[in-house]
This record gives C-alpha cells, sequence and structure tokens, in this order.
C-alpha cells in the first residue's frame, strides 16, 4: 500500500508542452464512473500536441479536482481504474485501487499521499518501471526498489 510519493518526471516535464495553455477548470463528484479510448495527431491545442492513443476506465465516489495551466490538484475518495497509453515518448498500463488519495501537480513535480495499490509497467526512452500490488522496481533516470508500496529510489538526473 502506498501512503505517500514524490517525484520529479520527465515525461511530466515534456507533457508541459501540452499544457501550459490549459485554461482553468474545476469540478466535484459524487459518483462516477467512465470509460473511454483516444487516438489523435499533433494539433496546437492545449492536450493535444503530442500524439497519443490510449484507453481507460475508471469508478468511483467522492472526487474534487482543480487545474490550470501546468497546475492540477485532486481528492478521491474510494476508487479503482485502469488505462493504458501510447505516445512518442513511451508506453504504459496500470491499475490502481485506491481507499483514498489527495494529490498535487506542478509541471514535473507531483505529491500524493493516499492509500491504494498500483499494478502495470511503462517503458520510455529514460527507463522502465513494473509493479504488481505496490511491489516492482524501476530502471533508468530514477532506479527503485517498492515493497507493499514503500519505496526506496535514487534519481540520477
Amino acid at each position: 500500500m502506498q501512503l505517500a510519493s514524490a517525484n520529479v518526471d520527465l515525461l511530466d516535464t515534456i507533457n508541459m508542452i501540452d499544457t501550459f495553455d490549459r485554461p482553468a477548470d474545476a469540478y466535484t463528484e459524487d459518483t462516477y464512473a467512465r470509460t473511454g479510448a483516444y487516438a489523435g495527431l499533433p494539433e496546437n491545442k492545449p492536450g493535444k500536441r503530442i500524439p497519443k492513443a490510449g484507453a481507460f476506465a475508471e469508478a468511483g465516489v467522492g472526487r474534487a479536482r482543480a487545474e490550470f495551466s501546468v497546475f492540477e490538484a485532486e481528492a478521491k475518495g474510494p476508487n479503482a481504474s485502469a488505462s493504458a497509453e501510447a505516445n512518442v515518448i513511451g508506453a504504459g498500463a496500470i491499475a490502481r485501487a485506491e481507499v483514498a488519495s489527495a494529490s498535487a501537480k506542478a509541471g514535473p513535480l507531483a505529491v500524493k499521499v493516499g492509500l491504494g495499490v498500483d499494478t502495470g509497467a511503462t517503458i520510455g526512452p529514460t527507463g522502465a518501471e513494473i509493479k504488481f500490488l505496490g511491489t516492482g522496481f524501476s530502471i533508468g533516470e530514477k532506479t527503485s526498489i517498492s515493497l507493499l508500496g514503500n519505496e526506496v529510489s535514487c534519481s540520477i538526473m
């Protein structure tokens, strides 16, 4: 189970190209369930500058989210989600189940506090990560070992 994490990610730094001019938005939901798929060529619009394709499914109880430019914050109650994405930078898939979480992001810097488990894998030019029920490892720019959501890592920049 993961209680807290903080990181700076190269992929999130590159994704700032997609969000630097994102308009302000905020919303809350009491219950939610949604699925979707997307694929797109680059356009000069927020969220569409990097070509990508993917699919997702999510459901939960209680959610509040706010976003503006490269900043975002979110709080969630019990939820489960799964997603997969491929873009010019890399590819990955993850499944997540959480009791509750709160997160904030400012460009490449992200902080998350919550109680949940992650299962999935990502691969890209800067490394690879594999987790199963919060246990796994990453190799590359960030090298880490995770055991039941507790992680020890070393970032090389």
